[in-house]
């Protein structure tokens, strides 16, 4: 039986794990907590969510809902632990970060083609080796890959939102509805004008927390801190997480002014986080400043929101569409380190690589998922964007466009969902070609 070793046990690394495991592969996953953990992770449990609880869009007319369909159908592990831990969430899909965590740690333990070491990897591994230790890789092993030749080292910074005790808020105030009637996932605290005009210049008086390097610029847009947005404007809150579209307080019978909504993080209802609001404010500061939002005058904070700096190599002509570095057959990186963004971008990674080593390690011929399909497109970005290198999420924009031009952009995203699912049942049905099954 051929040996791998996987470096790293969030999303990707598990992911990656169980891909060369299933296909015969003895893994040693190397996970250092619980004896080392960075600013973000406080679980000894794998795959473990330090951002929100939500995996975004379910929908195949959005990209990482095809995205998510096109792991199921490869035989994802993540995809199969979130779809047995979800919690309501309308048409997206989040899960109970604690069930999705412990569900994917007893899968990953009790494989018997891997076996876990507690430790921290302080010197460059030897081939063949996945490295997913994420973008807040410890300090020595970051050193030892930031030297590899012709690499280039980037960062941007990321935060995550406050959480609220469910018990805690005053629900004479707060209401439960979808937007434009799309189930009742969501709860909402609705603001008129005074109330939003306060609550927006309180944020933009808070303290802020004092994080290293930060200087306000280097965010990604898709996980923007809340005081970042409110500096960029007065109504940019309001055209952004606290748009009021589709929404009806039955209070007044109307549409607020503007909404706050809290999402349930775990399956009881007993947590709530604030959707869109990562933040860098200080703890007090945020308890002063969301206290203000309706509904949460006596909420209890069960986690607030932190700011921590992420780092991503500059992947392109360093590694290839199978997320291999191009000079040194059998090392593969995986994860948000490789410049993907995203809960399932990272473990679709992960996915990528574990597939490709396995069938390397084999002596069986690489699989190009292409740019037809969602999980190709990314890791063909990866290897091969001709511009600024900035941490990318799924997106109908990486995909070949569809052949036949359509104008309704849902209906022409439809068709190239149809088709992405095709190619992956191509590979799936021809031994050749894949070994999905």
């Amino acid at each position: 039986m051929p040996n791998a070793t996987v470096i790293g046990a969030g999303l990707a690394g598990c992911e990656a794990a169980w891909q060369l495991a299933t296909r015969g592969v003895h893994v040693v996953l190397i996970e250092m907590k619980p004896h080392s953990y960075t600013p973000a992770h406080h679980s000894e449990g794998f795959a473990e969510l330090v951002c929100s609880n939500s995996l975004r869009s379910n929908q195949l007319t959005n990209a990482v809902g095809l995205l998510k369909e096109e792991m199921r159908q490869l035989g994802s592990l993540i995809m199969r632990a979130a779809d047995a831990t979800q919690v309501p969430a309308g048409g997206a899909l989040a899960v109970d970060r604690e069930k999705f965590s412990a569900y994917i740690t007893k899968a990953v333990s009790e494989h018997p083609n891997i076996t876990i070491e507690r430790r921290e990897v302080v010197d460059f591994p030897d081939a063949p080796v996945i490295i997913a230790t994420g973008p807040l890789t410890s300090d020595a092993l970051a050193e030892k890959i930031a030297s590899l030749p012709g690499l280039q080292t980037l960062n941007f910074y990321d935060a995550a939102a406050p959480i609220v005790s469910g018990e805690s808020l005053d629900m004479t105030k707060v209401f439960r509805q979808g937007r434009y009637g799309r189930g009742d996932d969501y709860l909402n605290c609705p603001m008129n004008k005074d109330e939003y005009d306060a609550f927006y210049n309180a944020i933009l008086t808070a303290e802020k927390a004092d994080v290293h390097g930060f200087d306000g610029t280097q965010v990604f847009e898709g996980c923007m801190p809340i005081e970042v947005m409110a500096a960029r404007g007065e109504m940019v809150m309001a055209f952004g997480p606290m748009k009021p579209v589709g929404l009806t307080d039955p209070r007044t019978g109307r549409e607020p002014y503007a909404v706050v909504q809290l999402r349930a993080e775990n399956e009881a209802g007993t947590m709530y986080n604030l959707v869109g609001f990562q933040t860098r404010l200080k703890w007090g500061e945020q308890k002063r400043v969301f206290s203000m939002i309706p509904g949460l005058e006596n909420a209890e904070f069960l986690r607030y929101g932190v700011m921590h700096r992420n780092t991503f190599l500059h992947s392109p002509g360093f590694l290839d569409a199978n997320y291999q570095v191009i000079s040194r057959p059998g090392v593969y990186f995986a994860g948000q380190m490789t410049g993907v963004e995203g809960y399932v971008e990272s473990a679709s990674s992960g996915m990528v690589a574990g597939i490709s080593l396995a069938r390397q390690l084999l002596g069986m011929e690489p699989v190009d998922f292409t740019n037809l399909t969602a999980i190709g497109a990314l890791a063909h970005h990866v290897a091969g964007c001709t511009t600024d290198f900035q941490p990318m999420n799924a997106n109908f924009g990486l995909i070949a466009p569809y052949e036949k031009r359509i104008r309704n952009k849902q209906e022409r995203y439809g068709h190239i969902a149809a088709r992405a699912l095709n190619v992956i049942e191509a590979l799936r049905s021809n031994p050749l070609a894949c070994d999905f099954d």
